[in-house]
């Protein structure tokens, strides 16, 4: 749907500004006006300013605030406080101005008869699927604190997920950039000083030193192409993405990668088994509760197998047998499964294996430094040798012909 942005008035007088998917312009229009609010401008954004808007709004609200945020309400609810009193207390005590005001819209909604999750779906650029669909659980089931509650603790694991994820990148990312940093600075600053000197002698240069001389005069020729070349290499990777097959075979590769696999391979068995543990904890069906995770899951190898596990389900196979016969899962996770089949503890079963897959993620985002660190030393050994040699062989040369 089309992203618009409006100005509006509140009850106080203050100005709101803000954007929201709709329809069209006037379904937008008196979303906004049965919130509460006057509006004063509305137009459509187009189709890039959308995209910015919903990064830039998703990404002003942390997990840790929506984990703050489903705790505090949770525990307002437990103790006998009405809904919209507590969204009120946790509004006015929100430092981040877009939540505080997401909080408040979705107060005004239900003050108008909506429910608490048919109110949360409206602001997806904020909460999770995940989030909304628990909530409208424990809205039916009249337990929307303990969902509240399990939100928040499933939010807080896939932080911990995540953050395992950026500690494992980190040293990587800066071996790279380091290297290539220098690599530059040598082209471009050090290499034509250096080349000049010997052009002037009229040396005959070796292979080695005319690959060094090719390389400076093209840095510094075709430097632009630096950026567009990783553009373009970005844009070609997300072009590809788009066909199912050639997806496939990306995904396929990055769970098969020698390093890559580690992290990427343990993060989706942790994320699967995170996300069948909560909704199964929740009260939702297995083959829903497949369904789900297939939509959330970011791998094409994974989604196929998990549909495949649902299928067979749907045609009566048990659990375990359907996640055996696929072979992106291990084995652990086949026997854990057959286990909480047998008995009846699947989501205790599902907690392990998360809380498993978790660990080893975190040990390997402490020892891919030591994993990686033979591949940076050798590129940059290799590269730096190819300098050393393209110097010192001319210098050898000319110190040959002196000394004959």
């Amino acid at each position: 749907m089309p992203f618009f942005s409006y100005t509006a008035v509140n009850n106080e007088g203050s100005v709101v500004r803000g954007a929201l998917e709709g329809a069209d312009i006037e379904t937008v229009r008196d979303t906004v006006s049965s919130s509460g609010l006057y509006v004063i401008a509305l137009k459509k954004s187009g189709s890039y300013g959308a995209y910015l808007q919903k990064l830039a709004f998703s990404r002003s609200v942390k997990r840790t605030e929506i984990v703050e945020f489903s705790k505090n309400l949770s525990v307002m609810l437990k103790a006998g406080m009405p809904l919209l009193k507590g969204l009120g207390d946790i509004a006015e005590s929100l430092d981040n101005k877009y939540f505080r005001e997401t909080v408040n819209s979705m107060r005004r909604k239900i003050e108008l008869g909506s429910g608490f999750s048919e109110a949360a779906s409206g602001c997806t650029n904020v909460f999770p699927d995940i989030f909304v669909r628990l909530t409208m659980v424990g809205e039916e089931t009249g337990s929307l604190d303990k969902s509240l509650s399990d939100v928040a603790e499933h939010l807080e694991k896939m932080e911990d997920l995540y953050s395992s994820i950026k500690r494992a990148l980190i040293y990587p990312a800066f071996a790279v950039i380091a290297t290539f940093g220098a690599l530059l600075f040598w082209l471009v600053y050090v290499l034509p000083k250096v080349m000049g000197i010997f052009k002037d002698m009229n040396l005959a240069l070796p292979l080695p030193t005319r690959i060094l001389l090719f390389a400076s005069d093209f840095t510094r020729s075709y430097w632009y192409l630096l950026m567009l070349v990783p553009a373009g290499v970005f844009l070609g990777i997300k072009l590809l993405r788009r066909r199912k097959k050639t997806l496939y075979l990306m995904d396929s590769l990055l769970i098969k990668l020698p390093v890559v696999k580690h992290v990427t391979y343990n993060m989706l068995l942790a994320l699967f088994a995170e996300q069948m543990r909560i909704l199964t904890v929740a009260g939702i069906t297995v083959d829903r509760s497949l369904n789900i995770v297939s939509e959330v899951i970011n791998n094409e190898v994974f989604r196929k197998a998990i549909e495949s596990v649902r299928e067979e389900i749907s045609l009566g196979s048990r659990i375990s047998d359907a996640v055996g016969k696929q072979k992106v899962f291990p084995t652990l996770v086949k026997r854990m499964v057959d286990i909480g089949e047998a008995s009846g503890s699947l989501d205790e079963q599902f907690g392990y294996l998360a809380e498993y897959y978790l660990k080893i993620l975190d040990g390997v985002s402490q020892k891919i430094g030591k994993m990686i660190e033979p591949i940076v030393i050798g590129v940059i050994g290799f590269m730096f040798a190819l300098i050393i040699m393209g110097l010192l062989l001319p210098i050898y040369d000319l110190v040959a012909k002196i000394g004959g």
